[in-house]
């Protein structure tokens, strides 16, 4: 049988699958010890892409939007709340200390008043407390998606965000008939590991950032991926949607692609985030000839960053299919099996002073199940398969 190589859309189709399947929020956050002067929080968080975020506590103000007495425009999100927290005094934990802090925040809306349609959306990477007062042994983080919407008409919505798409079947239209809150990640007190299972991430940021503005406490500069104060377009989602958009009864539609952000760029240096997703090979006869092919997928921070399969001399450039950081590569090469891969990522470009980093990658076969059958009489499962390694199956 002759077989055709394959083509690049379906390769671009595929990676993009495996991508979106895999999609990874967070990569990595600090392991401790945990400081008073963080509230004995995480000090940061890093994401796919590699990007590392503080605990927003800067008291630095934003120099393209003017605060209001008693309000100023402060580049991380600081809540005063009486009696727990004064934003005019030092952060002290846990006199004076916020009840609700920041790693990120992306917020945007979308108002029609003419349709009846008054939508806010907010995603967060948050620090908080159990008992809902900063308390030592009390602290919690976790990764939030809040939609609450309002709308005149019962039915279907879909709405979509750049950290996925939800769909909700209203029946008593009003105000927030639509009022979901997804909290992942709250755990034991001081484990702060849960948030990286949540779908917040990569962080959002600001198509005009990063921004330099001056601690006043400090004196240090700091450089933040947005500007809460304001909304700009933004880069980053995971799945090219760094836009928000309304969907409903009546032919309703509607979109934004304007988010305020916050979070502030660590000086921490990590190592470039590279998660293996699979490598496979196939192999069969054609005309009397072998055919080989070795095929590579990896979720890496997307260009100006490189992939490479390192094992390989010289090095095979690894493609990016989709801007989004999954990347891909075959290889025409038949593998002398039991075979191990090296995968390299460099992201240095974007980040200065991030690490490459190399992953091992045990090549298999892919196994494609025909039929599975299972039989209540006998208790036996039967599975019909075949193997990617048609000359010597496993």
């Amino acid at each position: 049988m002759h077989r055709l190589p394959p083509h690049p859309l379906a390769l671009l189709a595929l990676a993009t699958l495996l991508h979106d399947s895999a999609h990874a929020a967070l990569f990595d956050v600090d392991p401790g010890p945990y400081l008073q002067t963080n509230g004995k929080f995480a000090a940061w968080y890093q994401d796919s892409h590699g990007r590392v975020l503080d605990l927003c506590l800067s008291k630095a103000v934003s120099s393209r939007v003017a605060g209001a007495p008693g309000a100023p425009s402060y580049m991380c999100t600081l809540l005063p709340t009486p009696d727990v927290f004064n934003d005019t005094q030092p952060i002290v934990f846990p006199t004076n200390f916020p009840d609700e802090a920041f790693w990120f925040t992306a917020d945007a809306a979308i108002v029609d008043a003419t349709r009846g349609v008054d939508l806010n959306y907010g995603a967060a990477i948050e620090a908080a407390f159990s008992s809902g007062l900063p308390l030592d042994n009390d602290q919690i983080s976790f990764a939030r998606v809040r939609i609450r919407v309002d709308v005149p008409t019962a039915g279907t919505y879909v709405i979509t965000h750049p950290y996925g798409v939800e769909v909700f079947d209203v029946t008593t239209p009003g105000r927030r008939a639509i009022n979901m809150t997804r909290d992942i990640g709250i755990g034991a007190p001081q484990t702060y590991t849960g948030a990286l299972k949540g779908e917040v991430g990569p962080f959002l940021r600001s198509v005009n950032g990063p921004y330099t503005e001056t601690n006043p406490e400090t004196g240090a500069s700091e450089r933040f991926i947005g500007d809460p104060n304001l909304v700009e377009a933004v880069t980053g989602s995971p799945l090219n949607t760094n836009y928000l958009r309304i969907e409903g009864p009546n032919g309703l539609d509607l979109r934004t692609e304007l988010f305020a952000v916050s979070g502030k760029l660590s000086s921490e240096v990590r190592p470039t985030p590279l998660i293996p997703l699979r490598s496979t090979y196939s192999r069969h006869t054609e005309d009397g000839n072998l055919r080989a092919q070795q095929d590579v997928f990896v979720q890496a921070p997307p260009q100006p960053a490189t992939v490479s399969l390192s094992s390989e001399a010289p090095a095979r450039t690894l493609t990016e299919a989709n801007t989004t950081g999954a990347w891909y590569a075959q290889s025409p090469l038949n593998p002398s099996l039991p075979a191990i891969l090296q995968v390299t990522a460099d992201n240095q470009v974007a980040i200065p002073g991030s690490t490459p980093t190399t992953r091992a990658m045990p090549l298999t076969d892919l196994v494609t199940i025909q039929r599975a059958e299972y039989s209540l009489a006998s208790a036996q499962l039967t599975l019909v398969a075949s193997s990617s390694d048609e000359t010597s199956p496993p």
